[in-house]
């Protein structure tokens, strides 16, 4: 019995998750987007590395990777929304706030999504085709004028502590933000007694909020162990930092 003579995935949203162990030909310049909100728009630069056009889908959505475009309701627009790349090209976005109400006391984040969809694979009649499209996304920090402070400096101001896991087993830590920016991880390790337990996961603590983020193995930490970390800063840099744990 014969398999499909071709199957197809395209610029179906399903197709976005199945990015495989590949990269996409289409990409972002930079890690993050900082959205100052006294601007009525910001730019977001998009490059072609690849020898062949690609189709490009772009969106916003409010922390859920599951939704669909159509479904998500965001304070933003972006044009254009949907666009042919061709090769070695640029593209350059445009961002733009549409005045819905925000919190104007701390930052607020959302996501941009890119969907790179490949140009239709060429292949022999009796073969079988498998198209992957692959998404990118990344975190849109938008920043109200004048809050307190530095994001910068939000790092150094956190409190961290030694909680009991949220599954039951271990311990993890918890990281407390009094500041009024986000805060980012690449890496967090914990130091005690000549034992280093390691999160390379990374994780993301909001303004004046608690975050626990799991460190894998760890138990029997006390008091006075150290923690390190590596926080990202607005350009995608390393902001390495010690601190203390408390319990």
């Amino acid at each position: 019995m014969k398999l499909l003579k071709k199957m197809t995935m395209g610029i179906g949203f399903a197709c976005a998750l199945l990015a495989g162990s590949a990269h996409a030909s289409v990409t972002i310049g930079g890690t993050r987007v900082v959205y100052p909100l006294e601007q009525r728009e910001v730019t977001v630069k998009l490059d072609n590395d690849s020898v062949n056009p690609s189709l490009v889908q772009v969106w916003m959505d409010d922390g859920n990777p599951d939704a669909k475009p159509g479904d998500i309701k965001v304070p933003f627009v972006i044009t254009p929304p949907i666009f042919r790349m061709d090769p070695k090209k640029a593209q350059t976005l445009r961002v733009m706030y549409s005045g819905e109400a925000l919190p104007q006391d701390r930052e607020s984040v959302y996501w941009l999504n890119v969907l790179d969809i490949p140009p239709k694979a060429s292949a022999a009649p009796d073969s079988n085709v498998l198209q992957l499209a692959y998404r990118t996304r990344i975190k849109v920090f938008v920043r109200p004028a004048k809050l307190q402070g530095k994001p910068e400096d939000a790092p150094a101001q956190l409190s961290w502590k030694i909680v009991a896991s949220p599954s039951g087993k271990g311990q993890s830590v918890s990281v407390s933000n009094p500041t009024p920016y986000y805060v980012s991880f690449s890496e967090v390790d914990v130091e005690s007694s000549g034992h280093t337990f390691k999160n390379e996961r990374g994780g993301m603590v909001a303004p004046h909020a608690t975050e626990v983020l799991p460190v894998a193995q760890m138990n029997a930490v006390t008091t006075g162990a150290k923690v390190h970390y590596t926080a990202i800063n607005d350009y995608g840099g390393a902001m390495t930092g010690d601190a203390t744990l408390s319990q």
